[in-house]
């Protein structure tokens, strides 16, 4: 499809084009990728180069102890990767109950018992032996080099590192130490150093991940959680493996959504089209309140049924294609009323604190990337010898009787989604929008914008948002036309205006492909409400 490359909601960033690319919320990060495309590597060695690198400079949403998801187009075929770490051997209701009071609803939110066994590692490792071209060492080297050389903390990650360094983190074990060197978060400007990073990433390279799975780094974990009353062991670094999957997809205006199976929430995008594909939303004004009402309550819908059903795969009591018939959406869709605000319950479909990136190269590899802390710096736990800081996606786990209630070696819900677009079975675009679950929200808003719209990307992505949080309340950018808000309003949606992008909104990273990649590249755009960088060659 052709696109408009004007953008009515931003003068600062255009897109870019390139026949190789790497879109990131951090330039250092972008370049770590470039790096590798300049060695000779592909999309994947770029991928991982700038995964290990946002550790480094962006603390306050992943980290060495982090999960991630990955869809790559190979040239051929789509794969996706499901690296989210799984519950350690212990860990029961009756272990949660015992520690925390019978009352206790899910693991705590912080500290070492929020800790499930981190997989965004062995993601690495996993799409480097599979995909990978350069040596494995080499693409955590750049890394490395910043943790060593130290980085300029930028004003997005600065802000969010002011404010999660609070009580509630600066109390746990080790986050001082690592994330507050002069007895505080570093302000904008400050010189950052992490040479316990620096130690752990180049073992890591040097090892192939085993030293972070069953060697040294895996026994200073055990050790600390040991010493903080956890339960994590090295046992169950030694015996986690990632997950290859098929990705589950969604056909939406002569295009087809693709994204990670259940237990991630990626499904929540996929129903949401699926509902709204039964609407002329192309007819209606591109940023009027028709437009963003029938979003909305098509985003709620999904919700509704997502966290009523969606679990590890094992433990549904539907499965993802129940969730997605097509005339349970039609369904579904029936429900809408075009002129009232609803809030929705769950259906019956049964018949009878996160980064994103993503890299292209010019052969035509193109590389959907995700990992997450969960909840900003996470469990706010940091493994003084390796700098591990450990995410708290135990948290998602119920410690009640359900699809999701904690159980040993079982994957909890999962908020974090790559998402890939495909139109007759070709690769059209990597993408995904990070925050929480502002993921699958972002990734519907701006696929209208395209699909429905013809907006480019970098303008599908400037553009003002909503975000949807339970019950009618939803949340809009201040930047949203006045006009808009009171039209919302005035059907039934309860509208606070905020102006907090970095959670509340989300960031996106974009890369889509105008053809053959040797010869007309891709247009790629990177998301101004973080510090990030569209860059290629």
């Amino acid at each position: 499809m052709s696109f408009n490359y004007a953008n009515p909601y931003a003068t600062t960033r255009i897109p870019v084009f390139a026949r190789n690319a790497v879109s990131t919320s951090h330039p250092l990060a972008a370049q770590a990728g470039l790096r590798m495309l300049w060695q000779g590597g592909n999309a994947v060695d770029a991928a991982i180069a700038a995964a290990a690198a946002m550790t480094v400079c962006e603390p306050v949403s992943n980290g060495l102890g982090s999960d991630a998801f990955c869809i790559l187009w190979d040239g051929k075929g789509l794969h996706g990767l499901n690296a989210s770490g799984c519950a350690p051997q212990a860990w029961t209701p009756g272990y949660f109950h015992a520690k925390y009071g019978s009352d206790a609803k899910a693991p705590p939110k912080r500290g070492i018992d929020s800790v499930s066994v981190p997989g965004a590692v062995s993601s690495w490792v996993a799409l480097s032996e599979r995909f990978g071209k350069l040596p494995f060492a080499d693409l955590l080297e750049p890394a490395a080099q910043i943790a060593e050389r130290g980085y300029i903390v930028p004003p997005v990650v600065g802000q969010k590192w002011a404010a999660g360094a609070a009580d509630e983190l600066s109390r746990q074990p080790g986050f001082a130490q690592a994330f507050m060197p002069r007895g505080r978060a570093p302000a904008v400007g400050e010189l950052v150093t992490m040479p316990a990073m620096a130690r752990a990433l180049r073992l890591i390279g040097a090892t192939r991940g085993a030293a972070f799975y069953g060697g040294e780094i895996a026994e200073a974990i055990e050790a600390f959680a040991y010493a903080n009353g956890g339960a994590l062991t090295a046992r169950d670094l030694e015996t986690y493996r990632p997950e290859w999957v098929t990705p589950i997809g969604q056909d939406y205006r002569g295009h087809r959504l693709h994204e990670i199976p259940p237990s991630g929430q990626g499904i929540a995008a996929l129903i949401a089209l699926g509902i709204l594909k039964h609407f002329d939303v192309g007819s209606l004004p591109v940023d009027g309140v028709d437009s963003h009402h029938l979003q909305i309550e098509a985003m709620k819908l999904a919700f509704a049924d997502v966290y009523r059903y969606v679990a590890e795969p094992a433990h549904m009591e539907v499965t993802a294609a129940q969730m997605l018939d097509a005339d349970y959406l039609a369904s579904r869709a029936k429900l809408i009323d075009l002129k009232r605000a609803q809030d929705f319950g769950a259906g019956n479909p049964v018949k009878g604190g996160t980064i994103y990136l993503t890299t292209a190269d010019e052969s035509g590899m193109m590389v959907s990337f995700i990992q997450s802390n969960y909840m900003g710096f996470g469990s706010g736990c940091v493994e003084p010898t390796f700098g591990v800081s450990l995410q708290n996606r135990g948290h998602a786990f119920s410690l009640q009787p359900g699809a999701n209630q904690v159980a040993p070696g079982k994957r909890p819900f999962h908020t974090i989604i790559p998402a890939f677009l495909t139109k007759d079975g070709q690769p059209v675009m990597s993408f995904g929008v990070m925050g929480a679950n502002m993921q699958p929200q972002g990734h519907l808003q701006t696929l209208v914008r395209m699909l429905d719209y013809g907006q480019n990307p970098q303008a599908a992505c400037d553009a003002p948002r909503w975000r949807y949080n339970a019950g009618l309340e939803i949340n809009v950018e201040q930047q949203m036309d006045p006009a808009t808000v009171s039209g919302l309003s005035a059907r039934g949606h309860r509208v606070e205006v905020i102006n907090d992008s970095y959670q509340d909104f989300g960031a996106g990273q974009f890369i889509w492909r105008l053809g053959d990649p040797a010869k007309e590249g891709y247009v790629v755009a990177s998301d101004a409400r973080r510090d990030g960088l569209a860059a290629g060659f």
